[in-house]
């Protein structure tokens, strides 16, 4: 069956290809400046598609080269990108220096200009990120008590760590206490820590948040998991509240993803932006335990785990000594170094201080000798070899553009992998001013599985970005559905979530499961199958039989709706509600 023909059939039509059909005709904002531009085939995004004349090729036809293009772009830079000789890519590494000079080789190509200030003030493709990376060493999880003892392994039971940049760090004797999900959110009337003295304790925590656990609307977000309920929250509160530890049960449904990524994650390497204080206001240790592990240590303390899970999601609970203390040890090996996220900027004709930016990070978990059988790298094809050379290939397709009236500005983020460090550190340091950021895309763990019917919004119903990409997903016969599994918290697992905080209207969307070719229980299969067999595994690997036509349609998708803004004068924002809507308007006057 060919796919093209079904494009033709659906009338799939992608704007952004028809206007390269429509090249200055009478268009009176490419005159002046076209002289001007080198003599290559440069274009105006137009919106809706316009007419074809003369011999020029037909949208369709357009469309199907542009998005041949852009696929077998991916397919190019995706093989090399996720390559072993990149070495899984991780910070501070040979594969991180691979990476980056890759990155900016490509977009030096292409024509782009650099997007970040070097140290010398001068235009650089390198935005520093001082990160400190941390080989960390653990002892047992010991758990005694009156007439108790218990040794949780390392890997199997139990990963420890620590945000502590320090040589050493231990509980000892840290008596534990079960604060349900660990969450202070007033708004929500809710406090799991209401009348602790948490100085020197340890905090046990659920994973998720009540409303995940009781699919009640009215508790927080229901189903849809809540920043409350991710694991950064929760030993972030643990801190705040004055706890020594920090320990969260896993469990596969309300993490979203198995055990396995879990201890791959925190069993190497761990990396954190350095700080003046080297982090001393974290707890000392924060740990994961398995679900068996949890009960056998609940069994201890002569309680049922989910007779406490059950009481723990109603606004009644109490938090509860456990009657048993942690103990464990953490030997670090400390290293301080510079990371770098790779910045290009396609340069404004009329307001280039404005910005929209495309975001992906290009790191991930490198080499880990902890994991199980001969493959130990972990190659993160998918996960982010995909968006990453997304950037590369929208940026190919921008050049062959005219030039828009705002800037366009790619930004390859470090350390997305160990907390969305590189985003965070370009949301305090970025290339244009955040509030001067019309708004960003972001592009993680892309479509592999070819053409879908449907697109996934993450984190749907929240900006005006929403009714601009329905539009253009219309034209190429498409249509906008939420997120399959909310309470998974995928809204706040990738970048675009840093410069949310800061107030950006953000986008972040996937194809969905509607497959063209092979149907949706097709493509549901396909997608469990990656979370259990590849995510955060050695078996995240290129495959040159991947179809990423669908890949391609969603990032002529990201193209058109950032150059549709690039072309106007509107300032997109959060809808009302929303809870970064008033950090944007807070900043409103910098954009009169």
């Amino acid at each position: 069956m060919q796919i093209s023909s079904l494009w033709r059939r659906l009338g799939l039509t992608i704007a952004v290809g028809s206007a390269l059909t429509a090249c200055s005709q009478g268009d009176p904002k490419a005159t002046g400046q076209q002289a001007a531009e080198p003599a290559a085939a440069h274009t105006r995004y137009q919106h809706p598609v316009g007419t074809t004349t003369g011999s020029s090729p037909t949208p369709g036809e357009v469309e199907q080269a542009q998005v041949d293009t852009i696929a077998a772009d991916l397919h190019k830079h995706i093989a090399i990108l996720a390559s072993d000789q990149f070495e899984g890519r991780a910070p501070a590494t040979t594969g991180e220096a691979l990476t980056v000079s890759y990155l900016a080789e490509q977009f030096k190509t292409l024509g782009l200009t650099p997007g970040a200030t070097g140290a010398d003030g001068q235009p650089s493709w390198f935005q520093q990120v001082p990160i400190v990376e941390m080989q960390i060493e653990s002892t047992p999880l010991r758990i005694a008590g009156a007439g108790v003892e218990q040794e949780l392994q390392p890997i199997t039971d139990m990963v420890a760590f620590t945000q502590r940049q320090t040589s050493a760090s231990a509980l000892e004797n840290s008596e534990l206490v079960f604060v349900g999900y660990g969450i202070v959110a007033p708004e929500n009337d809710w406090n799991d820590y209401s009348g602790l003295d948490m100085s020197g304790k340890t905090a046990v925590i659920l994973v998720n948040d009540p409303g995940y656990a009781s699919k009640d609307e009215s508790l927080f977000n229901g189903n849809a998991m809540t920043y409350y309920g991710r694991w950064s929250y929760k030993f972030e509160e643990a801190a705040r509240q004055g706890a020594e530890g920090a320990i969260i049960i896993h469990e596969t449904g309300a993490a979203g993803y198995p055990w396995e990524v879990v201890s791959g994650s925190w069993s190497g390497a761990q990396i954190s932006l350095e700080t003046d204080d080297r982090n001393v206001d974290r707890v000392a240790v924060e740990a994961w335990i398995t679900n068996n592990a949890a009960r056998a240590l609940f069994r201890s303390a002569e309680l049922d785990l989910q007779t406490e899970m059950a009481a723990a999601k109603t606004r009644d609970f109490k938090p509860k000594a456990l009657g048993l203390k942690a103990n464990i040890r953490l030997q670090n090996s400390l290293q301080t170094s510079n990371s770098r996220n790779v910045v290009a900027k396609l340069p404004g004709r009329k307001r280039p201080d404005e910005v929209i930016v495309y975001t992906a990070h290009w790191d991930h978990l490198g080499v880990n000798s902890n994991a199980k059988g001969e493959d130990q790298i972990f190659n993160g094809a998918v996960d982010n070899a995909t968006g990453t050379a997304g950037l590369l290939a929208m940026a190919a397709q921008a050049v062959r553009l005219e030039r828009p009236d705002r800037s366009l500005v790619f930004v390859a983020v470090t350390a997305e992998e160990s907390g969305l460090l590189g985003s965070k550190y370009y949301a305090e340091h970025p290339a244009a001013p955040l509030e001067k950021t019309v708004a960003g895309i972001n592009f993680d763990a892309m479509n592999v599985l070819g053409p879908a019917r449907d697109i996934i919004v993450i984190g749907y119903g929240s900006s005006e970005l929403e009714p601009l990409l329905e539009t253009a997903a219309k034209a190429q016969g498409r249509y906008l559905v939420p997120e399959e599994h909310p309470e998974r918290g995928y809204f706040y697992r990738s970048d675009h979530f840093s410069l949310a905080k800061k107030g950006v209207p953000m986008l972040y969307f996937d194809s969905g499961t509607d497959n063209l070719e092979h149907g949706r229980e097709w493509a549901r299969r396909k997608g469990e199958e990656y979370l259990s067999d590849h995510y955060h595994k050695p078996g995240d690997a290129y495959d040159p039989a991947w179809n990423l036509k669908g890949a391609a349609m969603d990032l002529q998708l990201g193209l058109q709706l950032g150059l549709v803004l690039a072309n106007n004068q509107d300032w997109p924002n959060w809808y009302p509600g929303n809870e970064f809507r008033a950090i944007r308007d807070a900043s409103a006057g910098a954009r009169k």
